[in-house]
């Protein structure tokens, strides 16, 4: 199984280091961005468990880089996490659940509530993602299963192609368990 790895966007590099040092210890690669066209790009090579956005940022603020994420198919699932040195305004707030938010927490905040909160998608990321992958070995077994009952049952299809075929699916499987 793959890391898992949290996107930080803030267009202060400083705060990005300090995110990087405060999540530190996490099985989490931090990757940071100063931009949300940057954010946006990345998401389109990458899977995240988890965003960390800034709400205010020039060009392209937090609350529209969430929508562009949430709009899309292949990300629109991925937690989002706003982090915002604003103070706490309600108004505010509301654009980043609206936007698509889980959370949305002002600065300064305290640093480990933060890293429990990122532990928790951690661990769901995780979970997905190895349910994912027995779903995948579910149906190769199916298929699997499948050319077996062929073999047996169909006069017509050659058994030396369906051995081979069920042979190769079994293998698949078998590296799949060993490897993952």
């Amino acid at each position: 199984m793959c890391t898992a790895k949290a996107l930080a966007v803030d267009d202060r590099k400083e705060n990005l280091l300090a995110l990087e040092a405060i999540l530190q210890g996490l099985p989490l690669e931090v990757v940071g961005v100063t931009s949300g066209d940057d954010a946006l790009k990345r998401l389109l090579v990458d899977d995240f468990a988890v965003i960390l956005l800034d709400a205010q940022m020039p060009g392209m603020d937090g609350f529209e880089t969430a929508g562009h994420i949430k709009n899309r198919q292949r990300t629109r699932h991925i937690p989002i996490v706003f982090l915002t040195a604003v103070d706490y305004d309600a108004h505010l707030a509301f654009r980043g659940y609206q936007a698509g938010a889980v959370d949305y927490i002002t600065k300064p905040f305290d640093p480990w509530v933060l890293r429990s909160k990122i532990a928790v998608f951690v661990d769901l990321w995780r979970l997905n993602t190895e349910l994912a992958e027995r779903a995948a070995e579910r149906d190769e077994l199916g298929r699997a299963v499948d050319d077996a009952l062929l073999l047996l049952t169909d006069p017509g299809d050659d058994p030396a192609d369906a051995l081979v075929r069920v042979r190769g699916r079994l293998a698949a499987v078998r590296d799949r368990r060993r490897h993952g």
